[in-house]
């Protein structure tokens, strides 16, 4: 590959990985918007507990339920609205969490 190339590559890579901020709550790949699985417990006891099992953390932003990867910051904001700084990967559908904090800034 010549020089223009390999610039030109590098440059789309550094486009495609910019870092964005998603608002949404917090919640897992398994409940999405809805936790109706653990009868008589609040939404963020339901988070906690799927994300013991196969499911993950994720964002639901209103229409979309987008996994979150990166260290296990979102357990201290199960099912609380935030602002999710990070980049998505498209093809996975996946946000890599630079930091989150809550939505109301407090």
């Amino acid at each position: 590959m010549n020089r223009i190339g390999l610039t030109l590559m590098f440059a789309a890579v550094a486009i495609t990985s910019q870092a964005a901020t998603f608002t949404g709550v917090i919640t897992d790949t398994m409940c999405g918007a809805k936790h109706g699985m653990m009868k008589n417990q609040p939404d963020d006891q339901c988070v906690k507990m799927c994300t013991k099992g196969q499911s993950y953390y994720a964002l639901f932003d209103g229409t979309n339920v987008i996994k979150l990867s990166g260290p296990k910051t979102p357990a201290k904001f199960a099912a609380q609205k935030v602002k999710v700084i990070g980049t998505l990967d498209s093809k996975t559908n996946t946000i890599k969490v630079s930091s989150i904090e809550p939505a109301d800034g407090k």
